[in-house]
């Protein structure tokens, strides 16, 4: 049977990674240095936060969709192959 697991290459992980870490990290120092009360500065620390946690929970609803139609076609794919075989016999 053909593997079907498809595995990220340690080079892709680390981009993604990065990417993250330096777009979080300078959109904060970007919310420091407004010039501004605390609390406005505070309250676009705590939106960035929300849409980074959304945007990780959004990833994982897509993927985890994605890998149920996979394996439901699988299952289907099977049956049908199943009948087939038991009308040719």
């Amino acid at each position: 049977m053909q593997n079907l697991i498809e595995k990220n290459t340690p080079a892709w992980k680390f981009q993604t990674w990065a990417s993250f870490i330096l777009s979080f990290g300078l959109t904060l120092v970007g919310i420091f240095m407004l010039t501004g009360e605390f609390w406005i500065k505070g309250y676009l620390i705590m939106g960035v936060i929300f849409t980074v946690g959304s945007c990780f929970s959004l990833a994982k609803t897509v993927r985890d969709d994605h890998e149920v139609e996979k394996l439901s076609n699988r299952v289907y794919n099977a049956k049908a192959e199943k009948v087939l075989k038991d009308f040719e016999e």
